[in-house]
């Protein structure tokens, strides 16, 4: 069983794009390095035109008490469906963390309807699978299947759902598997560093807990609390279901009503998470010797729907480019560096590095930072930017799985899934002053986690943060 740190896929999505900024990084360092540039309120648009709120493939229903999002894609015969269980962390305290992923895993030891080994004998001879995904504002259990194979695999994860029989030695083996995987962060130091950085920067705050738990509070679970678990929080009140697949709505419509629709209403109400207590720069460090050290700090950035949202997306894609210009490519002081924007209800944005000269790099962090803050990007290279990040989105959301994911957000978070067409042209309008202005607003106060020699980080490393 695989497990990898919610901030670490963060940090490999942005990453991605790496490549791309580098590429004409070039012109956009100059525009900022070089000063304020004069620029109108808003970018050329030539040649675009605003997307229409209309997609007649996506519609959204409902089918007893379950609220669906359903997309129709003819072009291909895979159906992802997803189940997002709201309120992710927010459901949890210290002393349950990880109970959602340890039932859902430990569902797949047997269910009702599906009894030992049944479920993955299925499961391998329909070519599906189904997924448990732990983050932060909520949790998604879905499938993967072939459209012929779609009803089949539908009953497997209902059942997983509604009926596991968390038999308590399977339980106990999977207990087992998660405590495994949470152990090992002390271990890996990326892995580290990612659950150091959340508790630190995000104090006081459900998003400093892990989806995954800890070894204390995974080791205390009992089975008597999963099945508490399962009766009070799995229910339709707190489920959205998007699918997105070459099958009709008469079908979706009849596989829910035999299954999801059954479970209980219950009174959860999803809205958005309190915003996050504001505190002062710092470093969390923990000391290990090490052949380089692992840098991951966090600031706060602006709740989703504000203005400043995908403004500040665009700032921390350009802040990636400049890191990776001036500190890999000019310096060559590490081999990954990075400024990840992460995606959630209430947005934050970061600096990631591994390097054997942390002084020597914060102090270039802290130059580029302020270098985007003092200056103005040149209004052609940004537009460039903005569109080669467009592309690079695109082509990383293009599966029927990660359309789920895009669909989901804008239904959760904006609260229309059709908000979604709105995405290119948010991006679209931002404006040079903007980037500048949300720089100024939002990039301080960075909370670090170190991972490393401790010997080797000054005081002094943190002034200016």
């Amino acid at each position: 069983m695989k497990r990898t740190s919610i901030a670490a896929t963060r940090r490999r999505r942005s990453a991605r794009l790496t490549g791309v900024l580098a590429g004409i990084v070039a012109l956009v360092t100059a525009a900022v390095s070089g000063g304020a540039q004069a620029s109108g309120s808003a970018m050329p648009s030539t040649s675009r035109t605003k997307a229409p709120l209309h997609d007649s493939l996506t519609t959204s229903y409902e089918v007893g008490g379950v609220r669906v999002v359903h997309r129709l894609t003819p072009a291909n015969d895979i159906v992802a469906a997803n189940v997002y269980l709201l309120g992710g962390v927010r459901q949890i305290n210290d002393d349950n963390a990880g109970i959602e992923p340890l039932l859902l895993e430990a569902s797949d030891r047997g269910t009702r309807e599906y009894s030992g080994e049944r479920v993955r004998t299925t499961l391998s001879r329909l070519g599906s699978s189904i997924v448990v995904d732990p983050e932060t504002d909520w949790t998604i259990f879905g499938l993967r299947a072939t459209r012929e194979g779609f009803d089949s695999t539908w009953s497997v994860m209902a059942s997983r759902l509604m009926h596991p029989t968390l038999d308590s030695a399977q339980v106990a083996l999977v207990r087992e598997q998660l405590l495994a995987a949470v152990r090992q962060r002390g271990d890996n130091p990326d892995a580290l560093a990612s659950f150091v950085a959340d508790t630190f920067a995000f104090s006081g705050h459900p998003y400093a807990r892990s989806t995954l738990g800890t070894e204390r509070s995974l080791s205390r679970l009992t089975i008597a609390a999963l099945k508490r678990y399962h009766d009070e929080q799995i229910v339709k009140s707190r489920m959205l279901v998007v699918i997105v697949g070459n099958v009709a709505r008469s079908k979706v419509e009849k596989l829910i009503t035999q299954t999801l629709a059954k479970l209980p209403v219950g009174t959860y109400r999803w809205t958005l998470p309190d915003s996050v207590p504001a505190r002062g720069a710092g470093f969390a460090i923990e000391s290990r010797a090490l052949p380089t050290n692992y840098i991951l700090g966090y600031y706060l950035g602006p709740p989703v729907g504000s203005k400043d949202y995908q403004a500040l997306r665009v700032a921390a894609a350009v802040l990636s480019g400049q890191l990776f210009a001036e500190i890999r490519s000019r310096r060559n002081l590490t081999y990954a560096v990075d400024a990840p924007f992460v995606e959630r209800a209430i947005a934050s944005g970061g600096l990631y590095v591994t390097t054997v000269s942390p002084d020597t790099t914060l102090a270039l962090m802290q130059q580029q930072i302020n270098a985007l803050q003092q200056g103005t990007i040149d209004r052609e290279a940004l537009e460039r930017l903005v569109q080669q990040f467009i592309t690079e989105y695109f082509l990383n959301n293009e599966t029927n799985a990660e359309q789920a994911n895009f669909l989901a957000r804008a239904q959760l978070y904006r609260g229309d899934f059709r908000i979604g067409d709105r995405f290119v042209d948010e991006l679209r309008d931002v404006t040079p002053e903007d980037v500048q202005r949300v720089a100024r607003q939002y990039m301080r106060d960075i909370r670090f986690a170190y991972v490393g020699d401790s010997l080797r980080l000054s005081t002094r490393a943190l002034r200016g943060f």
